[in-house]
């Protein structure tokens, strides 16, 4: 799940796609289940290359947890967390531009790519709500038992780790095995990320492939019926 955006492709093999048009939902597919993503060096840039990174970051659900502070701050129910209502309008707020974050890797190839594969019922959204606005969340591809973490935002404290939260809950629920966060990165950590070479994470990915999970066994689209304590009742169960 990248969490910075913008160019450094330096540790990662990069493989530039053949054409700037489209990139197809079954384009998109079939790289997924070799271990492959897309990502664009800059927001303005009509390409996109195929990326594989040599170290991954994985949460490993059987070993996810939650923060004790973060698991407080839930109890006080500080959004309302919807599923699939607003997926378009997530992922145009983790592809905007800001001061601390001057450019992204989300281009609108990768928003185009993504939009569609959520009208097919592969890509979801998790969201977070306050007084009737949108103020953070996540989204990504669910193939097999793997769901593959792209990106999040954040417009309130703590509205993007809230909705990891129920992320994992919901997946855990809906028989996942991990979830992929593509680069190893300190902030995940705390749920749980480890760091995995490719070799293994291909290993691991080609084993949840073929196993059914069902992102919707949780509840379907619209509010989360997942409350505080089930969502962290969720996190902490064993397999």
């Amino acid at each position: 799940m990248t969490i910075a955006g913008g160019g450094g492709f330096a540790p990662y093999w990069a493989m530039p796609r053949d054409s700037a048009t489209a990139i197809s939902t079954d384009e998109l597919i079939k790289a997924y289940a070799l271990g492959y993503f897309p990502m664009a060096r800059s927001r303005t840039d009509e390409n996109a290359v195929w990326v594989l990174p040599e170290e991954r970051g994985v949460v490993p659900l059987d070993a996810a947890r939650a923060p004790r502070r973060l698991k407080r701050f839930l109890k006080t129910a500080p959004f309302e967390v919807r599923i699939d209502t607003a997926f378009s309008a997530v992922i145009g707020a983790c592809a905007e531009q800001r001061p601390a974050r001057p450019d992204t890797w989300i281009n609108d190839a990768i928003i185009e790519a993504y939009t569609e594969l959520h009208f097919t019922g592969l890509a979801h959204s998790v969201e977070c709500w306050r007084d009737g606005a949108l103020v953070g969340g996540l989204y990504g591809v669910a193939l097999g038992a793997a769901f593959c973490g792209e990106s999040m935002f954040s417009r309130a404290d703590n509205a993007s780790k809230v909705a990891m939260l129920h992320l994992m809950a919901r997946l855990k629920i809906g028989g996942f095995r991990f979830i992929d966060a593509q680069f190893f990165n300190e902030h995940l950590v705390q749920f749980g990320l480890v760091a995995m070479t490719d070799a293994d994470y291909q290993r691991v990915l080609r084993a949840a492939l073929v196993e059914p999970a069902d992102f919707l066994a949780a509840g379907p689209p619209g509010p989360d019926q997942l409350d505080a304590t089930r969502v962290l009742q969720s996190i902490t169960q064993t397999s």
